[in-house]
């Protein structure tokens, strides 16, 4: 007979391995057991009708078990839930869609980070993403860029992905920069061609997969950056963005 706890202690071995010999974790060392985190979740046409996305799921199950104090909001009542606190939250975690409207409004006391960052660091490599948001700067007119999506879904109206990341590259690039969209397990096993990739956040799919994209990346020498990340850069907001570590 097989020893239940030998089976658990196994278990719990190669959760710890799939991680990178790391224990999970989505905030990182940004939270301490008492801290208020206010979450900033629009519910607006991308939002599914009738639940909250994976990483918000996860994210407050994270923040429960850490016993902190949580509150959420859409961002049009930000400022009364501001109002409703008797002190300034010590994390801000939004969208990244209204990155830089939250970080206009966000209380000094308070740091601010995305959803898609926390994810950044919970599925990727974090560093490699802020390395290849720097790449930005030596992009030309002409740039090829990669975006990669994870889940399937039917694109809807203002899609972070398909509509509104491309028309923040476009601002800042130029119309003529080229951009391909891949979703779900599609994506290229020659990246070379490409000046740039930007990942979503990969909540569908594990971190070993999302982890073997970004080593294919840099095996083959091409920047490689996230959603929240590049958005955050994009914004000029990326110095101010807290971490997870």
């Amino acid at each position: 007979l097989v020893d239940p706890q030998s089976i658990a202690a196994l278990r719990q071995r190669v959760a710890q391995l799939n991680l990178g010999g790391q224990e999970a974790s989505i905030l990182g060392d940004l939270v301490s057991s008492g801290d208020c985190v206010l979450l900033v979740m629009p519910q607006d046409i991308q939002a599914p009708q009738g639940r909250l996305i994976l990483p918000q799921v996860q994210t407050i199950r994270e923040l429960l078990d850490r016993r902190c104090l949580v509150m959420a909001t859409t961002f049009d009542q930000l400022p009364q839930s501001l109002k409703a606190l008797a002190a300034p939250p010590q994390l801000i975690v939004t969208d990244s869609q209204v990155f830089d409207k939250v970080y206009k409004l966000k209380p000094a006391a308070s740091r601010l980070t995305s959803f898609s960052v926390l994810f950044a660091n919970y599925k990727g490599d974090l560093a490699y993403y802020l390395a290849g948001a720097e790449e930005l700067e030596r992009l030309t007119p002409q740039a090829r860029i990669l975006i990669a999506e994870c889940c399937t879904h039917v694109p809807l109206q203002e899609d972070i992905g398909r509509v509104q990341l491309p028309r923040l590259l476009r601002q800042r690039l130029g119309e003529g920069i080229r951009l391909e969209t891949v979703s779900g397990a599609d994506f290229p096993e020659d990246l070379r061609p490409y000046d740039l990739i930007i990942q979503c956040g990969g909540c569908m799919f594990n971190r070993q997969h999302v982890l073997s994209r970004l080593e294919r990346a840099r095996q083959q020498g091409v920047p490689m950056s996230n959603y929240g990340v590049i958005i955050a850069k994009l914004k000029g907001i990326l110095p101010f963005i807290a971490l997870p570590h």
